[in-house]
């Protein structure tokens, strides 16, 4: 089996297994988002669609939360860690997306990734979910499972998985793909115990178990 073959069996089973490939990040508006993805660096999504509540309650738009200042915004998204620097990253890029976008978040990836604390990730995430472009959002779920799996071959760098995915992924599928993965991250394919390999739906399939 290639891994263009690989990665097509690996998107039907993950299909079946969820059909509902959803970011795990609450938001209503794409700035939201995008200082959502910012904040769950070294966080879990749980943690910060728990506070963002609090955050945008008090300041509703890319202007109010610039004009808050790192100060106060750290006060309020402290507990996702690494207070400080996520500050510093959202009231930078909130104040471009106020002041040269007009609140609106720009459908360019290049664009995207030109603005504070935007790497490709979130770039990715951004282009993917909130304008439904072709994307792959290359997080520790994505990088841990395609290794095991061997879509990729001891490939750490994110950017590199990211080019390496891009060969063998058909475009259209590239977001929900690793969606999916994240999901089966969590429930199945584990970092901190042991795989389930015995209810995995990929066990057959799976570079680790051959």
């Amino acid at each position: 089996m290639t891994k263009s073959e690989l990665a097509l069996e690996c998107i039907r089973r993950l299909k079946e297994e969820y059909p509902l490939a959803d970011c795990t990040l609450d938001y209503d508006h794409a700035w939201q988002l995008l200082v959502e993805v910012r904040l769950a660096a070294q966080c879990t999504d749980a943690r910060v669609n728990v506070v963002v509540k609090d955050l945008f309650a008090k300041y509703p738009t890319p202007a109010a939360l610039a004009a808050a200042g790192e100060d106060a915004v750290e006060e309020v998204v402290r507990p996702c860690g690494l207070g400080r620097s996520k500050a510093r990253d959202i009231v930078a890029c909130m104040e471009i997306i106020a002041n040269q976008y007009g609140g609106r978040v720009p459908e360019d990836f290049d664009a995207l990734l030109a603005l504070p604390g935007v790497g490709r990730k979130s770039a990715n995430l951004i282009m993917g979910d909130v304008f439904g472009k072709p994307a792959i959002v290359t997080d520790t779920h994505c990088i841990r499972l395609c290794n095991r799996i061997g879509l990729v071959d001891g490939i750490k760098d994110p950017k590199r998985v990211e080019m390496a995915l891009w060969k063998i992924v058909p475009p259209e599928e590239g977001s929900d793909f690793c969606h999916r993965l994240v999901y089966h991250g969590r429930e199945v394919c584990t970092a901190r115990t042991k795989p389930y390999c015995d209810k995995c739906c990929l066990a057959d399939i799976c570079q680790k178990n051959l």
